[in-house]
C-alpha cells in the first residue's frame, strides 16, 4: 500500500523509502501498545533515514544536518530500548 502511494507521488529512492515508511507505521503501533520493542522499529526507520539523508547528501551537502539528526535519534531510540530492558528486568525481579 505504501509503495503504491510513493510511487504516485514520484518519491526519489522508492524501495527505502516504502520501508521506512512502513518501519515507522510499525514503531507507531507498537508505541501505541507499548511495547517495548517500539525503540527497536524506530532504530530501523532513523537506520533508513540516515541511508537515505546521505543519498541526498550526494547530491548535496547541506543535507548533512540531516544525517546527525536522524544519527542522534538513532542513538536516542537504542538508548530507550536499552532502558526499557533493564526497567523490565528490574520489574520482574522484584527490586
Amino acid at each position: 500500500m505504501f509503495y503504491f502511494v510513493l510511487r504516485l507521488l514520484n518519491t526519489p529512492n522508492l524501495i527505502l523509502s516504502t520501508f521506512s515508511v512502513a518501519t515507522s507505521y510499525v514503531a507507531s503501533y507498537l508505541t501505541y501498545m507499548r511495547s517495548p520493542y517500539y525503540a527497536l522499529a524506530y532504530s530501523a526507520n532513523d537506520a533508513v533515514l540516515i541511508i537515505l539523508w546521505i543519498l541526498a547528501c550526494v547530491e548535496d551537502i547541506s543535507y548533512l544536518p540531516m544525517v546527525i539528526c536522524f544519527t542522534a535519534f538513532l542513538v536516542n531510540d537504542i538508548y530507550g530500548f536499552v532502558s526499557w530492558s533493564r526497567m523490565l528486568q528490574r520489574q520482574r525481579r522484584g527490586d
